[in-house]
């Protein structure tokens, strides 16, 4: 099995900054995943990396403003979240797809972590 928990959410207002990070531990898996979801919504896809390879993949909405990144050494995963809008309130989930590349989709996600809050303020 995969153990996965999420950490540095918090409060900001709009245009500021956050970095999520997701600690690894357990067997292998090939592709960490962000998803969020807002009260209300359907839980969507932020972005996911191939944890051998690095190659990365974001939703429309995020590109240009958010960077999926992973330190191997440290097992663990980073969400950089810049430019915040209201519109990305919503708790935060990474997951870990042992098997898939760049998957969008919740099914293919295999462990999930606790979820962190993340609310931006106008």
């Amino acid at each position: 099995q995969v153990q996965l928990v999420e950490s540095g959410g918090g409060s900001v207002q709009a245009g500021g900054s956050l970095r999520l990070s997701c600690a690894a531990s357990g067997r292998t898996f090939s592709n960490m995943g962000w998803f969020r979801q807002a009260p209300g919504k359907e839980r969507e896809f932020v972005a996911a990396i191939s944890w051998t390879w690095g190659d990365t993949y974001y939703a429309d909405s995020v590109k240009g403003r958010f960077t999926i990144s992973r330190d191997n050494t440290k097992n663990t995963g980073y969400l950089e979240m810049n430019s915040l809008k209201p519109e990305d309130t919503a708790v935060y989930f990474c997951a870990a797809d042992l098997t898939g590349w760049r998957s969008r989709a919740t099914y293919e996600y295999d462990y999930w972590g606790q979820g962190t809050q993340v609310t931006v303020s106008s």
